[in-house]
């Protein structure tokens, strides 16, 4: 009873000084991009093995503000991280321009916005992005549900199954595009920027040895919050019944917005408790996932997460605090 006791004592203590970080990141092309609280690092390794580092700082409306009140923070976060992260992407893809060719939509696009052409493209591609989004796991499932609703009367039942199509067809997709190399190794930095997350969390000084040894999982992923996302909307749309199928695309276009800021709040709840044991619980299905999204990463690409983990770092101790 009391060795119990003791090792309950010993994780206890353990947990307290683990450090709940508000620094995020992204995989990138060959490359990580690292957002603190004042700082947008991204790392990216060269055809030539020389990492470059670029750092910005950020701007005072990209980080505090209405951005911060609870469930609207969800969805200025989810669009903000799109923007951001497609911009780091493309500077990523920048490094590698002589190995890809140029095709027709990329001179349509330069010829469309002459000077403005990389700013056309990021909004471009979020909105493509959003658009494809909605379309394929929004409104697809709910019409491929809607046929069997000559055999189910039950609303409850068709939104159950409406939710399942939902979450089987981005399964499907994760899968799909992890059997591609290039996306293989998307994969792996994003498992590095989780290692070096972890093990800065954990007080550890940011070398490969250091790092190497963390999971690969993470409680505060975005793999975590799309997850959420298609959980919770299971359980809103429910409450409206099923509708005619544009009425029912028109409810679920309005309630994104609050669905995505319940399962950011989710996410901060997992990201602050997740020593508990609800937190373990919720957190189960994104982890899941994340099997997925992440894999064992090598040590040239921690390398890479660690030279755009160090440059994020807030120079006091809280300023980072989950």
């Amino acid at each position: 009873m009391i060795i119990i006791i003791n090792r309950k004592r010993k994780l206890v203590n353990k947990l307290a000084k683990v450090k709940k970080t508000s620094i995020g990141g992204q995989a990138l092309i060959e490359g990580i991009m690292m957002r603190g609280p004042q700082k947008i690092s991204t790392a990216v390794r060269k055809s030539d093995g020389e990492i470059v580092v670029k750092t910005e700082d950020l701007k005072p409306n990209q980080t505090g503000g209405w951005s911060k009140l609870p469930l609207i923070r969800g969805s200025r976060a989810l669009v903000d991280a799109m923007v951001v992260g497609v911009r780091e992407l493309m500077y990523s893809a920048e490094f590698f321009e002589d190995e890809m060719e140029e095709d027709a939509f990329d001179r349509f696009i330069k010829k469309m916005f002459k000077g403005n052409t990389e700013k056309a493209i990021i909004y471009l591609s979020v909105t493509l992005s959003l658009v494809v989004s909605i379309g394929a796991f929004i409104i697809l499932p709910s019409f491929i549900a809607n046929f069997l609703k000559s055999f189910i009367t039950s609303s409850l039942i068709l939104n159950l199954i409406e939710g399942a199509i939902r979450v089987g067809l981005f399964t499907l997709y994760i899968g799909m595009i992890s059997k591609m190399e290039d996306i293989k190794r998307v994969f792996m930095y994003h498992g590095a920027e989780h290692k070096t997350i972890y093990a800065y969390e954990n007080g550890e000084e940011l070398t490969v040895d250091n790092v190497r040894k963390y999971s690969t999982l993470h409680p505060r992923c975005g793999t975590s919050f799309i997850v959420n996302v298609l959980i919770i909307s299971i359980l809103v749309f429910s409450f409206f019944g099923w509708p005619n199928p544009w009425l029912r695309v028109l409810v679920r276009l309005m309630m994104l917005p609050v669905i995505a800021g319940i399962s950011y709040e989710i996410n901060k709840y997992i990201g602050k408790n997740d020593g508990t044991m609800l937190a373990r619980i919720v957190a189960k299905p994104g982890f899941q996932f994340q099997r997925l999204t992440t894999k064992e990463p090598t040590d040239d690409m921690l390398e890479v997460a660690i030279a755009a983990m160090n440059e994020v770092i807030p120079e006091k101790e809280d300023e980072d605090i989950w």
